[in-house]
């Protein structure tokens, strides 16, 4: 959910999310898999191949970093020179063309934005970057209620539109001041991306990742289904909370205990509620969504994690979604599903 040219600030390279891309649950298990790594948007992907030869790593390699680069000058709000810096920079209300990749991204997002009555919102932009989470820096005392006031009045899914002409798509804001940010759909946004580049290449059995957002198909190296595993919202990088068969699937996670800083004594966490212009409070600390895309999965997760444990639980069981939440409880954790996540367990309990 970073499109960041750098490891933001170690916390979202450690990151927001908590989905760990293990093949199967145990390194030993990829030794015949063709693994392509590396760094992206200020978190890691991840491709892993089974049945590949490894004399395609180069030619793939060079596939998927033009790929992942072309993403990020789509979405990155970090360079001055992408599509969406250029489009938050521009001050007037003409219609401003986009690719067909970002306007499907920007249409799901101001869909589910809808869904969870403007809790997840890319308009967010000026409060993202007033308490530091965006390209400025971070604040040296807690933003003014007038600060909030005046960055709120810039944001609202109303004032922006994607419109599909015969030559193209575009977007269209009615505020000048308008900052969209998609680093909430960014790493969703890529993933789906890489598995279609996979599959142009005749890979049928794959799974691959771009921070916290996963997509798979098939089979891994030992003829058996890809895993995920989804991890405690501690700092152990290994503490497992559960396990999942993506069946073909995406996923993503959003969490509230890595991305955040501390300011006058208050931990403050990266996920901003768009209806108070601060950042999220509650006992939420993490929600996992599996969806038919890692796009919409990541679209899904950050509404999710605003609205807090019961809303979100509430408007998951109306649409039907696989969705699983981790709530802090003193010094545990308690997690709850939906009966649709629940038939994606390994081990459902």
């Amino acid at each position: 959910m970073s499109l960041s040219p750098v490891l933001r600030r170690h916390a979202l390279l450690l990151s927001a999310v908590s989905l760990l891309s293990a093949c199967d649950g145990a390194p030993s298990a990829q030794d015949s898999a063709l693994v392509i790594e590396g760094k992206t948007m200020g978190t890691f992907y991840r491709v892993s191949l089974a049945g590949v030869d490894k004399n395609r790593e180069a030619a793939l390699r060079g596939q998927i970093e033009a790929q992942l680069k072309e993403d990020d000058h789509q979405l990155s709000t970090y360079k001055d020179d992408s599509v969406l810096s250029r489009f938050n920079q521009y001050q007037g209300n003409a219609p401003q063309p986009i690719s067909a990749g970002m306007a499907d991204a920007i249409v799901t997002s101001m869909r589910i934005g809808t869904l969870t009555d403007g809790a997840m919102d890319i308009t967010v932009g000026p409060l993202v970057n007033l308490w530091g989470f965006g390209p400025d820096k971070q604040p040296v005392k807690t933003p003014t209620p007038e600060q909030i006031a005046a960055a709120r009045e810039r944001t609202g899914l109303q004032h922006l539109k994607v419109i599909e002409q015969s030559d193209g798509q575009y977007l269209q804001k009615d505020l000048p001041g308008m900052y969209v940010d998609l680093s909430t759909v960014g790493e969703g946004y890529a993933t789906d991306h890489l598995a279609r580049l996979v599959e142009g290449n005749g890979i049928s059995n794959y799974l691959v990742s771009v921070g916290g957002a996963v997509v798979s198909r098939g089979h891994n190296a030992r003829g058996k289904p890809w895993q995920v595993a989804i991890q405690k919202p501690t700092d152990k990088e290994t503490a497992v909370q559960a396990i999942v068969d993506l069946q073909g699937m995406g996923i993503s996670t959003s969490g509230s205990y890595r991305n955040y800083y501390e300011l006058n004594g208050k931990r403050l966490s990266h996920i901003i509620d768009p209806a108070t212009g601060k950042p999220i409070t509650h006992k939420l600390v993490s929600a996992t969504v599996i969806a038919p895309t890692a796009l919409e999965a990541d679209g899904w997760d950050t509404g999710l994690m605003v609205l807090g444990t019961q809303k979100a639980l509430a408007l998951a069981e109306q649409q039907h979604l696989a969705v699983y939440l981790i709530t802090r409880d003193g010094d545990s954790f308690k997690s709850h599903m939906t009966p649709q996540f629940k038939a994606y367990l390994k081990d459902p309990e």
